[in-house]
């Protein structure tokens, strides 16, 4: 009797030590997952030029284009030395950039090329970074490069109100949206099912080990006064 009650406890041991084991390789599967989410957050996105840490992604352009009639979507030249931005398009009756938002490389340059429609524009950087003569010249031109990540906003000083604004993002540190997302990196908490059936595993194997030593004990004590 001995030798089984021994045996009971042993089988009870192992199998404790299993589901522990099983509990373990859960919460580190909660762990890997937790790895994949800080992978994810490698692409965050974040601000550069201009304020904030960033790493490409959506532009936060601050609301400065919320004005321009013909803005819909950041252009993406990227990969391209030279970009051609018309200055007097034909939007919003000749009074626009076109297109209105460009997104390019470090090191590229941005070409402003007057068409000689809507009279006579310049191009003016928001906080004084660059800015053109006032001409309504056909052909006239104006470039620039940019050699520092961020966002450049910039417009037509006659036809600023008219919405006539403009902006140019460059590389991948700049200012950009939050668009949420991005767990914390911690390990994850195991999940209420796991825990429940934990519980009750555990229960079952104390109900169980209580019986056999009831009966090992009561029982063979019933049997030998018999």
């Amino acid at each position: 009797m001995a030798a089984a009650a021994g045996s009971a406890a042993a089988q009870e041991n192992e199998t404790a030590g299993d589901n522990q084991t099983a509990a373990g390789n859960e919460t580190a599967g909660g762990n890997e997952t937790a790895g994949g989410n800080e992978s994810a957050g490698g692409n965050e996105t974040g601000g550069g030029g201009g304020g904030g840490g960033g790493g490409g992604g959506e532009p936060d352009f601050g609301g400065w284009l919320d004005d321009a009639p013909n803005f819909e979507s950041v252009q993406d030249m990227r990969g391209q030395g030279e970009v051609t931005v018309a200055v007097g398009g034909e939007a919003n009756n000749n009074l626009s950039f076109e297109p209105p938002a460009v997104h390019v490389d470090n090191g590229a340059t941005v070409v402003w090329e007057w068409t000689g429609e809507g009279g006579s524009h310049n191009v003016i950087e928001q906080d004084g970074a660059f800015e053109s003569e006032l001409t309504g010249e056909a052909g006239f031109t104006f470039e620039q490069t940019f050699d520092e990540d961020g966002i450049y906003n910039y417009y037509c000083e006659p036809h600023r109100s008219a919405g006539m604004l403009g902006s140019v993002v460059v590389g991948t540190d700049y200012p950009s949206v939050d668009t949420g997302g991005g767990g914390g990196g911690g390990p994850q908490e195991l999940p209420s099912a796991a825990m429940t059936l934990s519980v009750a595993t555990t229960l079952v194997m104390s109900a169980t080990l209580g019986l056999a030593y009831v009966f090992l004990k009561y029982g063979g004590a019933t049997a030998d006064e018999h």
